[in-house]
């Protein structure tokens, strides 16, 4: 496979696959035959961004951390390098790859699809296809010096790459009748969710004005577990980019923000994206109010599935998202190693970040808000 030009990002670059037969159907349901697949950058323009959502648009397997916005984003706030890599046949777009270059003094460089969010990797017509791009970018992996190539993927990968299986994401099928999820709910969940009510917890919903008390939420949550926070910047770009697609949620107990969530849309799925809590009000559990709340206007707006995030395995917060019925779903962390031997284990259970997690709970928060973006941008 030819990569000459990958890393001139201003033109459309593409190699072409030779001798690869494959059948694949338009949007239009009709048959395309052709030996040339061709693979290419896409640069990341408006124009570009129509012809890539328009694609994703057309396939139900495409997912909204997929969409051309995030690379806007991780290439024009975090300034990191983005390959948007896209499969042609017939100068019509078969299969798309996002990938973001992260470079950093303390993690290497890695190139990922996608960081920041729940998953990314491929969306594409065939499974052929698919290989292709894949194929693709271990070659770049390899090209640009990257020490790894990791892809968050829903599915098992279609190359031979080394894969974790250590998260997992929370499904719920939503209905019309929200009363009907309700019923279905075990008899001591139910009492747990009136409890908090009559603990006084109420949700407030909305747009960037909720964004604040969301933030400081979100900063406390992370902190109190050792993760770098971003900054309330990125989370202004998502607004402003995705604009009607998502909602803030805010849980109250009394007029005091204690729990928020930030929820994405993208064709009929919601996908919770970000969630954090106060730990001085755990005792009053607001998560109940505010999950049973977000699921309420999801199933109002006529959503189908919500996705409640991703969770590692066996852990609390796994054992918290069954008690709304939902069902798991592996997840597949893909590898391609360059220049490492062993998969890497950037997670805070990785007892080489052990010190490092223990200092970061005991900052002021102020200070987690103004050194953690410096980080954070660089963590997968």
């Amino acid at each position: 496979m030819n990569l000459n030009g990958y890393d001139k990002e201003t033109d459309v670059k593409y190699s072409k696959i030779n001798n690869v037969y494959t059948e694949i159907l338009d949007k239009h349901g009709h048959k395309m035959i052709n030996k040339n697949i061709s693979v290419k950058i896409y640069s990341t323009n408006e124009e570009n961004s129509n012809e890539w959502n328009g694609y994703l648009k057309t396939n139900d397997q495409a997912c909204l951390y997929q969409l051309y916005e995030w690379q806007i984003i991780n290439k024009g706030y975090f300034k990191h390098s983005v390959y948007n890599i896209v499969a042609e046949i017939n100068n019509q777009i078969v299969g798309v790859l996002p990938l973001v270059s992260l470079k950093s003094m303390i993690f290497g460089h890695i190139l990922c699809s996608m960081p920041f969010v729940n998953y990314g990797s491929c969306c594409a017509n065939s499974t052929e296809i698919e290989k292709k791009l894949m194929e693709y970018a271990c070659e770049l992996t390899n090209k640009i010096g990257a020490k790894y190539l990791e892809v968050r993927s829903q599915k098992p990968s279609v190359i031979n790459m080394k894969e974790s299986k250590n998260k997992i994401s929370l499904t719920i099928k939503l209905d019309d009748d929200y009363e009907t999820l309700w019923n279905g709910f075990k008899s001591k969940h139910r009492t747990n969710i009136r409890r908090v009510y009559k603990n006084g917890i109420t949700v407030k919903k909305g747009g960037d004005e909720l964004l604040k008390p969301f933030y400081e939420i979100l900063s406390k949550s992370w902190r109190d577990l050792g993760t770098p926070i971003y900054s309330i910047e990125y989370f202004k770009k998502i607004t402003q980019y995705f604009k009607s697609d998502y909602t803030i949620f805010i849980a109250y107990k009394d007029a005091t923000p204690v729990a928020a969530a930030f929820n994405g849309y993208y064709k009929d799925i919601v996908e919770g994206m970000w969630l954090g809590l106060d730990n001085q009000y755990r005792q009053y559990q607001p998560s109940y109010v505010l999950y049973w709340e977000m699921i309420k206007d999801a199933c109002e707006r006529g959503f189908k599935t919500y996705h409640l995030g991703r969770s590692s395995t066996d852990s609390g917060s796994e054992s918290f998202k069954k008690k709304w019925n939902a069902d798991t779903k592996q997840l597949y962390w893909q590898y391609h190693l360059n220049s490492i031997e062993k998969m890497p284990n950037l997670n805070p259970s990785n007892p080489k970040y052990k010190y490092l997690i223990k200092i970061w709970r005991i900052l002021p928060l102020k200070i987690t808000q103004i050194i953690g973006p410096l980080i954070a941008k660089n963590i997968p």
